[in-house]
């Protein structure tokens, strides 16, 4: 495998790095609270990156979800690209596709997700679709109306439509897409631990339309696991990149801090922490670009996202000693996010729990079992074996200082 971005896919990165750090700027976060920056959102949209993924791929998304995540940028770039354009694209019908493709590729129209599926929301269909002469409830396209609450859903203020995973009540029935109009829905604003501009989904016989079939939402959420794990390895690569200038900068009894072999290593276990995190995105985002099985290797990617993220935005954090107890310093921001995204789509033991079902699955169904093609997340899809890919990156590691004699250098309760 070959992690190096295409030309494409590394101009489109250098061009987000830029609009996000000229725009995303500690004074301009503080200022949106807990909103979204609208002309962060107008001047991305102006610049065609949301349409470029269509053309860069998950990989290409991974990359510029970084730099979002290097920032803290508020604005719903992760989330419309995944639970729009490329659930739409690889999943809608063809009517479909014409009609909502343009407004999701030029940002007019703005998506959000309903995930993952935890019950709570019935979908009733009240017209099938014609797929190959039969009618078919389950296909692309169907109409029907949904009912039910979803306590909190990311950036739902900013959404235009939302699109909504849902259980089968039927025993193993799986699950469904449907798109929703956030217009028909009632909603409400909830704050999260990062500012989000999460809402309340409140659906009381809301008209939707199924968006694909059978697969459309292991595919969709195992996309999610990895484009919102390339978020969590930017964030964790901005919070470590301020602690590294924090401890260059800051002198205790005439030495930076820096100088600390503590403060050392526990730079260096972040910095591992993050490039696992960002190596096991790359891999998932790769494979399913290559259309390979990709879905235990978006669960590996999400475990790691987790648990070693959660380690680097609090390693980042303590190691700006007092400084990072301040709720108003940069760093606490990128200690909100991660802890947010420790826990979104699953948290590490519930992922990992989900691989260890699979993991089951597979030995019993044994080599002849049901072929992975199909389904990102089947028994038997081949499993991801660790962050020891090698892989290009554009922005090189954060550069320490040498000196003598050593080297310088809350997921909350919601309603």
């Amino acid at each position: 495998m070959d992690f190096t971005p295409t030309e494409e896919q590394a101009a489109a990165r250098d061009l987000a790095g830029e609009i996000f750090g000229d725009l995303s700027t500690p004074e301009r976060l503080a200022a949106a609270g807990t909103g979204s920056d609208a002309e962060l959102w107008k001047a991305l949209c102006a610049a065609g990156l949301p349409g470029a993924v269509e053309d860069v791929g998950l990989l290409g998304l991974v990359l510029l979800l970084e730099e979002q995540g290097r920032v803290t940028a508020q604005v719903p770039f992760a989330a419309s690209c995944v639970y729009g354009l490329l659930a739409v694209a690889a999943h809608g019908t063809r009517e479909q596709r014409g009609r909502l493709l343009p407004g999701l590729r030029d940002g007019t129209a703005v998506a959000t997700g309903a995930f993952p599926a935890r019950g709570g929301v019935v979908a009733s269909v009240v017209a099938s679709v014609e797929v190959e002469g039969t009618a078919s409830a389950s296909a692309g396209g169907s109409a029907g109306v949904l009912t039910g609450v979803v306590p909190w859903v990311p950036w739902l203020r900013d959404a235009t439509e939302v699109l909504v995973a849902v259980r089968d009540p039927a025993p193993r029935g799986g699950h469904g897409l449907w798109r929703v109009r956030v217009a028909d829905a009632g909603t409400g604003p909830v704050e999260l631990t990062a500012p989000w501009a999460a809402g309340r989904l409140v659906l009381d016989g809301t008209p939707g339309e199924r968006i694909g079939g059978r697969g459309a939402y292991e595919d969709v959420l195992a996309t999610a696991r990895t484009a919102f794990a390339a978020l969590q390895a930017g964030v964790c690569a901005g919070s470590l990149a301020r602690a590294v200038a924090h401890t260059n900068e800051r002198e205790q009894f005439g030495r930076p801090l820096a100088a600390k072999q503590g403060v050392q290593l526990r730079a260096a276990d972040a910095h591992m922490d993050t490039e696992a995190i960002r190596v096991t995105a790359y891999e998932a985002a790769w494979r399913r670009d290559a259309g390979l099985p990709y879905g235990t290797h978006a669960l590996t990617a999400a475990w790691w996202a987790s648990e070693a993220g959660k380690r680097v935005v609090h390693a980042g954090q303590h190691l700006h000693g007092g400084m990072g107890a301040d709720l108003d310093h940069p760093v606490h921001r990128h200690f909100l996010w991660g802890r947010q995204l420790d826990a979104y789509l699953g948290s590490g033991s519930e992922v990992l729990q989900e691989m260890g079902d699979l993991i089951e699955r597979a030995s019993r169904s044994g080599p002849s079992g049901p072929s992975s093609a199909s389904n990102p997340s089947s028994p038997g899809t081949q499993f991801a074996q660790g962050p020891s890919a090698q892989f290009a990156q554009g922005d090189p590691s954060p550069q320490f200082v040498q000196g003598d004699p050593g080297t310088q250098f809350v997921q909350e309760e919601t309603a």
